[in-house]
């Protein structure tokens, strides 16, 4: 894990500071809980951190990487780190328990523990009880780490013992520099930089033929909306079923749609730097000489409703129907 307290800063500047600010006053609490949208950094961040508090020959809160404690860190294989995630769907109360029987044992190598548990709102119930007594007697001089994306799934009584810690989404146009790195398509970097947060998924689903489908849907549906020379009823009609296996990808070919929508708010705004779909710019252009700014929020606002109902039991395709008959009205 080559990284620094430079490199964390940029993507998460006060997390960063605070951390690295605990450290230098000897202030490193016992449980520290890290809430974000995926992708933020939050498991980098307590590896980092975990190297900061066992290394043999920390300088100014700065690893020195080359140490046994911080080489141990780096390949997964320090005997005073336990990480916990999710088996299948949750983490069991075995696994809390397991935990603290290696944490009852004699520390290894120093006196200090350090476990993180991934994707802690995945607790069972019957976990998270184990969890919070263990937090409330805590066995010989322990750090924890809880990361979450959904952290009002965790105990308010957890949360009660814990330093939390905010995540915020990464900056856009570091995250596109740091995917162009990934040699994916240029075109769509941009809207991958917005329609995700998390590098591995940005990878994944940009190599998704369903991905490359629904972005060509949203122009052809986008164009139809505004021009009226397509029925955008019949795009709607004969693509989705075809081409969309889950609620989940029809979800995220709407934040396409409302990208494109924004996109129109981006060019009135003479903020082009921020457009995604740069290849219906000129058309945008031409449709805000017909549109207000007014029509344009309604527009948003009904897709934004048909993602709600979409959580439902609705009918996919009865849902997109629905939205776009009132997008019709709207424009």
């Amino acid at each position: 894990m080559k990284t620094s307290w430079e490199e964390l800063s940029e993507r998460q500047p006060v997390a960063t500071k605070m951390l690295k600010n605990a450290v230098l006053k000897d202030r490193v609490a016992h449980a520290y809980l890290f809430e974000g949208p995926r992708g933020t950094g939050k498991r980098e961040l307590a590896l980092y951190y975990t190297k900061v508090l066992l290394c043999e020959n920390v300088t100014d809160a700065n690893p020195c990487g080359n140490c046994r404690n911080c080489k141990r860190v780096d390949s997964g294989n320090h005997p005073n780190v336990y990480i916990i995630e999710p088996e299948e769907t949750s983490i069991k109360k075995h696994q809390i328990q397991q935990l603290q029987e290696e944490f009852a044992k004699t520390a290894v190598e120093s006196n200090r523990k350090i476990y993180i548990i991934d994707h802690a709102d995945k607790m069972t119930t019957n976990a998270a009880n184990s969890l919070l007594k263990f937090l409330e007697e805590p066995v010989s001089i322990t750090t924890a780490f809880l990361l979450t994306e959904q952290v009002q799934q965790i105990l308010p009584t957890i949360q009660s013992r814990c330093q939390s810690i905010h995540f915020n989404p990464l900056p856009v146009r570091f995250f596109e520099e740091h995917l162009h790195q990934k040699n994916l398509q240029p075109a769509l970097i941009p809207l991958l930089a917005r329609i995700t947060n998390s590098e591995q998924v940005a990878v994944e689903i940009a190599q998704e033929e369903w991905f490359a489908q629904a972005r060509a849907l949203v122009i052809e549906l986008y164009e139809a909306l505004v021009t009226t020379k397509k029925d955008s009823l019949l795009v709607i009609q004969q693509n989705v079923s075809r081409h969309f296996d889950s609620k989940e990808q029809v979800q995220l070919m709407l934040d396409m749609l409302v990208l494109a929508f924004k996109d129109m708010l981006y060019i009135y705004a003479e903020q082009d730097n921020n457009v995604v779909f740069r290849t219906e710019e000129a058309l945008m252009r031409q449709a805000l000489n017909r549109y207000s700014l007014e029509k344009i929020t309604t527009c948003l606002e009904k897709i934004l409703d048909a993602k709600k109902r979409l959580t439902s039991n609705a009918n996919m395709v009865l849902v997109l129907e629905q939205m776009i008959i009132e997008l019709q009205e709207g424009l």
